[in-house]
């Protein structure tokens, strides 16, 4: 058994200044640019406010910009299974979360679980 529930958003962007783009997406969705203080986070900025629960950030990439979505989960390993028998594939691993592809293809990451709300609101899979 393990549970998993969308953990969030993440805006990439192929851009030159990420506190630029952060500004700006922060502005437009009424929300906080924050930048973390640890340094391997440095492409990296949250967005704090009225997030309805979500984590939603925005990172600097090299591919083309996107939107992707945050499945978090307590068992990486136990989703990511449950997500491939659905069809999804494994692109590769980054840190500690997995990158898929959906058979559709969107990709989507895999991470911890770390919201608050998270042993409330996830789903349960056995």
């Amino acid at each position: 058994m393990h549970k998993s529930r969308l953990g969030g958003f993440i805006i990439d962007c192929q851009h030159s200044d990420l506190d630029e783009a952060a500004s700006f997406w922060a502005s437009a969705l009424g929300l906080t640019a924050q930048q973390s203080p640890a340094p391997e986070e440095s492409k990296y900025r949250a967005l704090s406010g009225k997030t309805g629960g979500l984590h939603i950030e925005v990172q600097t990439v090299e591919h083309p910009s996107r939107v992707h979505l945050d499945i978090e989960t307590d068992n990486i390993e136990a989703e990511v299974g449950r997500l491939e028998k659905l069809g999804a594939r494994r692109v590769g691993k980054v840190s500690s979360w997995v990158v898929m592809q959906a058979p559709t293809g969107q990709r989507f990451c895999v991470v911890r679980a770390e919201s608050r709300q998270f042993a409330e609101q996830a789903n349960r899979w056995d």
